[in-house]
């Protein structure tokens, strides 16, 4: 492509709207463009990079022995009352309406589509396993759709499902989808986990998410310096501590603490350091009560870990002010676990504390050198609480360091939810209708190319990873108005390296050296070639490489080998 014939031009300043860098670049750079909140147009760029994506995806899938289909986006309410979605999913479903009042959704996801495809095309256990698989716009209506095409509204989406005659077969496709996605995310030149997961709303009992590791990424991820072990933060287990707990050494005793909330004012105050001060959190209970959650005071309490415990409401609720004053005696703030008469669940590490500090119940007072079972009865030990740097690893081999990740991919093994719900079955070997087993796969394959800019990028511009380049070449030609030597040799290479099938964006415009650099520097293709008067004179151009920077002179009849010999091998 000529630059001298594209109508889109780059911006210099960062646009006010963009938060995160790829949302930033990607709209500098010309690779999209905003129609409405969440909602973006692909501009010739940006679809370039998108469809290498696609196009990695569609030979991964095809290889692990999926079928391609394409589903319709549009998707009758009738399947989602009948696997009982219409009223769980929320407010991101997009319900709309035709002229005969028939109520429809756009789809955010085809889980009950493609079950009723199978209910009506599978018959036998001959038939199976099958896996489908689709590359298709799906829509959820996000209440703050932001960080451009990261958390857009309208996207592209990869989802697979595929179908099993039983539990070790779910596994085995599980395990082949799971082998896929690595070799697809490993071919696009990302840095990326494999980490546990919670099911979420999708439901089923084991999933992974693939994590594009990134300082700027939304998702916590626990990470082992010791082996492959890596979780969701949701989900990693913080092991009880191996040392017993201190003998009492304190007697216990009320302090004023007047105006201290927080348990950072309170340390503060009593000069005690955080991880010796218990918080306790009243949240509502499954049977209309409340239940006491008590933590280290330099711990978080980890929701999704809280709201699978039996006996507390899922989702997890704080309880309101008046539920914490009529079970506590007291406001947030001052709430303690001693003397407390509803169910009290302590997390490890607050099981092994001695001669703590907590609330003491009563209005801007706390209590020091509290001990369990002297002071206040053995709460029930639960993991609570996120970890954190340094806690041991559950796999049992190393400790845990949090890091940032951009999720882009995840994998279910879904079970029969969705068979069962809508009655998808097979007749097994013994001629007996039996239910299916099926798993769900998903990339947001738009959610790939901002994540791979936010991984790759400097202060300048992106740094493609060359599978994902929008061009493998960038080749400018300086002042070729003046020169017609240097336009007449731009034009020959730019027509030698694309029959050579080299992939070339060709700078040809009339534009200052300082234009056509800088444009480069954020476009970021990998190799870029120089033509100018002086090395054209010599017989030599110059070369750049994007990431690695730096000018280097190479003969110009020799350009074609000395380009292949700079790109990176193919994985």
């Amino acid at each position: 492509m000529r630059l001298s014939q594209y109508p889109i031009n780059t911006v210099k300043e960062t646009p006010a709207e963009a938060e995160v860098t790829s949302h930033q670049l990607m709209l500098r750079a010309g690779l999209i463009r905003r129609l409405a909140a969440g909602i973006y147009t692909w501009l010739p760029l940006g679809l370039r990079t998108l469809r290498k994506v696609e196009r990695i995806i569609r030979e991964e899938m095809d290889h692990a022995g999926a079928l391609e289909v394409l589903m319709p986006a549009v998707q009758p309410a009738e399947l989602w009352q009948e696997s009982g979605r219409w009223d769980q999913y929320g407010p991101e479903l997009l319900r709309l309406k035709d002229r005969h009042d028939r109520a429809f959704v756009i789809g955010p996801t085809h889980e009950e589509v493609i079950t009723d495809l199978a209910r009506r095309e599978l018959k036998s256990y001959r038939q199976l396993p099958v896996n489908f698989y689709q590359i298709q716009i799906k829509f959820r209506d996000e209440i703050r759709p932001r960080f451009g095409v990261m958390r857009g509204r309208e996207f592209i989406m990869k989802d697979a499902y595929s179908f099993h005659a039983d539990e070790a077969s779910m596994a085995a496709g599980y395990d082949a989808m799971h082998a896929a996605y690595t070799r697809m995310f490993t071919r696009m030149g990302l840095n990326f986990r494999p980490v546990r997961a919670d099911t979420g709303s999708i439901g089923g009992s084991a999933s992974e998410e693939f994590q594009v590791l990134a300082d700027s990424g939304e998702d916590a991820i626990a990470v082992s310096d010791g082996d492959d072990f890596a979780a969701n933060l949701e989900l990693a287990a913080a092991l009880p501590p191996t040392q017993p707990r201190p003998a009492a050494s304190a007697p216990m005793a009320t302090v004023s603490t007047p105006k201290t909330r927080t348990i950072a004012e309170v340390s503060a105050l009593l000069g005690v350091p955080p991880e010796r001060c218990l918080k306790t959190l009243i949240v509502d209970g499954d049977d209309g009560g409340v239940v006491a959650l008590v933590l280290r005071g330099d711990h978080e309490l980890n929701a999704v870990k809280a709201q699978k415990l039996p006996g507390i409401a899922n989702p997890l609720c704080m309880a309101t002010p008046e539920r914490v004053l009529a079970a506590t005696g007291a406001e947030p703030g001052s709430i303690g676990p001693v003397g407390l008469s509803c169910r009290v669940l302590a997390d490890h590490s607050a099981l092994a504390l001695a001669d703590f500090v907590c609330g003491a119940n009563q209005r801007e007072s706390h209590l020091t050198g509290v001990n369990w079972v002297r002071d206040l009865p053995e709460a029930e030990a639960a993991d609570l609480r996120n970890v954190v740097n340094g806690d041991p690893s559950p796999s049992g081999t190393g400790t845990l360091t949090v890091v940032r990740g951009i999720e882009v991919g995840h994998i279910f093994q879904l079970g029969r939810k969705y068979s069962e719900a809508l009655k998808a079955t097979v007749l097994d070997t013994a001629g007996k209708p039996t239910t299916l087993f099926m798993g769900c796969y998903g990339i947001g394959v738009t959610r790939v190319v901002a994540a791979a800019i936010e991984q790759n990028h400097d202060d300048k511009g992106i740094l493609w990873p060359e599978p994902l380049a929008p061009y493998q070449v960038l080749l400018i030609t300086m002042s070729p108005a003046r020169s017609e030597a240097v336009r007449t040799a731009g034009d020959a290479l730019y027509a030698q390296l694309t029959a050579a099938g080299i992939e070339v964006l060709y700078d040809d415009r009339d534009a200052r050296p300082g234009v056509k650099f800088t444009d480069a520097e954020l476009l970021g293709i990998p190799h870029c070639v120089v033509i100018g008067e002086r090395g054209l004179a010599a017989g030599t151009l110059e070369y750049r490489h994007r990431r690695t920077g730096g000018n280097e002179e190479t003969p110009a009849d020799g350009i074609l080998d000395f380009l292949r010999s700079r790109f990176a091998p193919p994985v």
